[in-house]
Order: C-alpha cells, then structure tokens, then sequence
C-alpha cells in the first residue's frame, strides 16, 4: 500500500489535511515578524496660472511652455503633466520618490517664480499638492 492509496481510499482526509494546511499557512503569514517597512514620500507640486481673458492656445503657447521650461530644470523632477484651458494653465510637477517636498517647493517657487516676475497680469501661485 502506497502513500498516495491512503488519500484515494480516503477522500475526507485528504481534504480535512489540506484544509489544516490552509488554515495553518494563513495564521504564519499573520505571524510573521516585519523588521522594516521602508519610508517613502512621493512629493507633487502643483502651478496654477491665470491670464485672465486668454484662449488655450494662447494660454499654452505664452504661459504653459515656457514655465514648463523653467520649471523642468528644477532638481528631483520625475515627469511633468501640463493642461492649458481658458484662462488657466496647469502644471503638475511629480518628484522623484523620497525627494524632499520642501527643496521640491522652494526650487520649483524660484525657478517658476522668474518667469512670473516678467509679466504683472498673471497671477502665479505655486504649492504643493500633496505629499503620500
């Protein structure tokens, strides 16, 4: 007799055995010790602009471009995702990850900042748009 021949003859064992199993692999995972979970913040800033009274394209080709520019030579910038409507450009400024939110701010302000000094019927406003 065969150590498999105990489970074929006996079905309800074997399911009975495999259910222990189960049931004892779900309770070691949930006692299973976790050392370190590791620390990450992903920082995005977000820059509104208003140009009050402008198309999108316009708004896009005076206003979004070139503080897109400006802004994407800032340090720790993993992608930036732009939108121009009317009146309003949008630019989202997402960091690499564990790159501190606050040198994110202050050198996307600067860099954003000398472009807005330029033109006095734009309004400007950079911060940040949330930190995970």
């Amino acid at each position: 007799m065969k150590f498999t021949d105990i489970f074929i003859k006996r079905p309800v064992l074997a399911t009975v055995l495999s259910l222990l199993i189960l049931v004892l692999g779900l309770r070691s995972i949930s006692l299973l010790p976790v050392r370190e979970y590791p620390k990450t913040q992903n920082a995005v800033v977000k820059v509104t602009t208003i140009y009050t009274g402008a198309d999108p394209e316009l708004v896009s080709g005076f206003i979004t471009t070139p503080l897109e520019n400006s802004i994407a030579q800032a340090n720790g910038i993993d992608y930036l995702i732009s939108s121009s409507t009317q009146s309003m450009s949008t630019i989202t400024a997402n960091m690499r990850l564990n790159y501190d939110a606050n040198v994110a701010l202050s050198e996307i302000n600067t860099k954003g900042g000398r472009r807005s000094n330029r033109r006095d019927s734009r309004q400007t406003g950079v911060c940040p748009e949330g930190l995970a």
